[in-house]
């Protein structure tokens, strides 16, 4: 019981402490000039180096629910010709902007993370305080904004690649016609803004978490290895019940 009340507790001021900096994020990027080529150096490290991960993880994900989807169609109905047609929503909704943010919070924000909890211990952060440059201005708004920008430009990809693997598969092993896959009937706008909104809520969560994560992080390397973990843990819960919360809400509009 008490590990769980301790638990519990470090949650809270881990909570408390990433509001703190997402409301000084979005004060500086009110108040403070950009700097636009440190945010296309974040964007190169959030969007470029994630590419080849996200196309592979999504085009894997859609390779194996329409498999799965297949499977089940022709043992219910005996025809999968609607594969496409039923996956393609829960893809836009869920999955392409979800999967995105899990795999972003886990390569960027374990980076993040590292990278700034090392700029902590090495006291590297009191130096940028000693010389006028806020650490929240400096180190996480280039990455806020980067996240934003990249992480809805992913989720599009990711769909892309789900949606071409699922043809792929479909076609191979259930003769399923390309052009009869490509059945976009079942697909809403509300679909699509819903996948987007995802995207965005991501972009601007992960890094504010890790970037607080980063910033908390005391007592050298061992420090900045508990840092990289709860940034980890604490993004990635954030993106599943972000995606409970928007999923919900989503829903109750359309009914």
């Amino acid at each position: 019981m008490r590990a769980l009340l301790d638990l519990l507790g470090h949650a809270i001021r881990d909570a408390r402490f990433a509001l703190t900096v997402g409301g000084r994020t979005v004060y500086y990027l009110a108040r403070a000039p950009l700097d636009r080529a440190a945010v296309w150096r974040q964007a190169f490290e959030v969007g470029n180096r994630s590419v080849l991960f996200v196309l592979l993880t999504l085009g894997f994900l859609g390779a194996i629910m329409n498999l799965q989807t297949g499977f089940q169609a022709l043992r219910l109905f005996g025809d999968a010709s609607l594969v496409g047609a039923q996956t393609m929503p829960l893809v836009l909704r869920l999955f392409g902007p979800t999967v995105t943010g899990l795999m972003v919070a886990t390569r960027v924000g374990t980076g993040i993370a590292a990278e700034v909890g090392s700029m902590v211990v090495t006291e590297q952060v009191d130096a940028l305080r000693m010389s006028g440059a806020p650490p929240v201005d400096y180190l996480v708004k280039p990455r806020f904004v980067a996240c934003i920008l990249m992480l809805p430009a992913l989720a599009v990809l990711g769909v892309t690649a789900s949606f071409v693997a699922g043809m792929a598969v479909s076609y191979g092993a259930f003769q399923v016609n390309p052009a009869t896959y490509a059945n976009f009937d079942l697909v809403r706008t509300g679909d699509v803004f819903e996948g987007l909104l995802k995207a965005l809520t991501y972009g601007a969560v992960i890094p504010i978490i890790a970037g607080a994560a980063g910033l908390s992080a005391r007592g050298g390397s061992e420090g900045v290895g508990q840092a990289t973990t709860r940034a980890v843990v604490n993004a990635s819960l954030a993106v599943i019940v972000l995606d409970f919360v928007i999923g919900g809400a989503a829903f109750v509009l359309r009914t």
